[in-house]
This record gives C-alpha cells, sequence and structure tokens, in this order.
C-alpha cells in the first residue's frame, strides 16, 4: 500500500512511509484485512491525495473515518460510490447547499466532481472494520493525515480549511492560520445538523478562494441516474 501513494505528494509528505509507526500501521491494516472486510479497498485507500494533487488543493475538508458499510468507503470524506444510497451527513450537506446556493440535490453521494476542482476530501483515518466504526482510530492513521495538513499548511499558497464539528477542529494548531482561512462549523451528521443547517459553508469558502485568486468551486454534483 506504501507503494500506492500518488507522486505529487511524495515531496512532501513521502518520508512518512519510512517512519516505524507507519509500517506498523501498514502491518496492522494487513492483518485486520486478513480477518475482515476492511474499507475502502487497498485500491482506495489514498484515493483522496489520489483525486487532488498536492499543488492543486484549494480547500481542504477534513472527516473523521471511512464509512464502514459495505461498498459505501472509496477513500473520499463524505462522499460514496455511485449507486451506493447518499448517507445521512452528506444529505444534510445538500440541503444546506439547495438551501444556501439553490442548487439541486443529486441522486448520487459521488463528491469526485468537488475533488477534481480541488477540493481534498481527507478523512483522519482511512480505514475502518466493516461494521465498526472508529475500528481503526488510534493506530497511526491521524500521525500520517496530521503531516498531510501540515503540508498543504507549509504550501506558498493559501487555502481554505474546512473543520466541521469538534473532532476536526482539534486540528487547528497544525494550520498557520495567518495564512489560510479557516471555515468552522457544526458537523452535517443528524446529532448537530441543526447547528449546521444556515451555516452558510459554501459562500464562504468560495469567498475565500477567490480572495486567494483562484477560481471558485463549482458545488453543482451532475445527477448520475
Amino acid at each position: 500500500m506504501s507503494q500506492m501513494l500518488p507522486e505529487s505528494w511524495l515531496p512532501a509528505i513521502g518520508g512518512e512511509l519510512d517512519q516505524p509507526y507507519f509500517k506498523e500501521l501498514l502491518e496492522f491494516v494487513e492483518k485486520e484485512r486478513a480477518n475482515g472486510p476492511v474499507y475502502p479497498p487497498h485500491e482506495q485507500v489514498f484515493a483522496a491525495l489520489d483525486a487532488t494533487p498536492f499543488d492543486k488543493v484549494k480547500v481542504l475538508v477534513l472527516g473523521q473515518d471511512p464509512y464502514h458499510g459495505a461498498g459505501q468507503g472509496h477513500g473520499l470524506c463524505f462522499s460514496v460510490r455511485p449507486g451506493v444510497k447518499t448517507p445521512p451527513s452528506l444529505r444534510n450537506i445538500y440541503k444546506e447547499m439547495k438551501e444556501e446556493l439553490g442548487l439541486p440535490i443529486p441522486d448520487n453521494g459521488y463528491l469526485m466532481p468537488w475533488a477534481r476542482q480541488g477540493v481534498l476530501l481527507l478523512n483522519a483515518v482511512l480505514t475502518v472494520r466493516e461494521a465498526e466504526p472508529n475500528s481503526h482510530k488510534g493506530k497511526g492513521w491521524e500521525k500520517f493525515t496530521d503531516a498531510v495538513i501540515r503540508a498543504v499548511s507549509a504550501r506558498p499558497d493559501p487555502v481554505v480549511f474546512v473543520l466541521w464539528g469538534a473532532y476536526a477542529q482539534k486540528k487547528i494548531p497544525l494550520i498557520d492560520e495567518e495564512r489560510h482561512v479557516i471555515v468552522k462549523g457544526a458537523h452535517p451528521s443528524p446529532l448537530s445538523a441543526k447547528k449546521f443547517f444556515g451555516s452558510r459553508p459554501f459562500t464562504q469558502i468560495n469567498e475565500a478562494v477567490a480572495a486567494q485568486g483562484h477560481e471558485p468551486i463549482d458545488w453543482r454534483i451532475p445527477d448520475l441516474g
């Protein structure tokens, strides 16, 4: 799996692959896969980094860990593969998007169009045991993804960091707040959606992206039906 780190990210975070913690982490994940289903599949663990090259990141959205249902997680936070039912948190993101921007709610939860425009959809933990949320927490992924956040923060280009919920907001110390914009808010999960609705994150993100001299994100997700 370590060989699968996309080339554009190697200069920034390739050194992590040689660290003892990372080797232990890979051994742990391989053992877990030998014992039962682990998501996302082996080849999609670094899908977020693959979809959004290091020098193309305009926005970083931080999730917690992958969806743990069969066929759901495919390496981009909040996203599911085509043909998989849109999960509750993403449904709430779409509701806010419709209310705020007037965009239609798509018939799918596949967020690749965002990723291809420079929205890095990064989970803090990159693998999970089937039907057991947070089962790979504290095994080393957080150290690796902290290195990703630091590397993006250290780039000369300013970025918009989107931190929904208390878990994501714990990462603020890794970010140079003088150079980057942080959009904070409640998590879109059904537990905190009341506070998420009306927070207007898409407008905040695009205003910041435009002020940083980049093309704003087109948030429309095309129907796949």
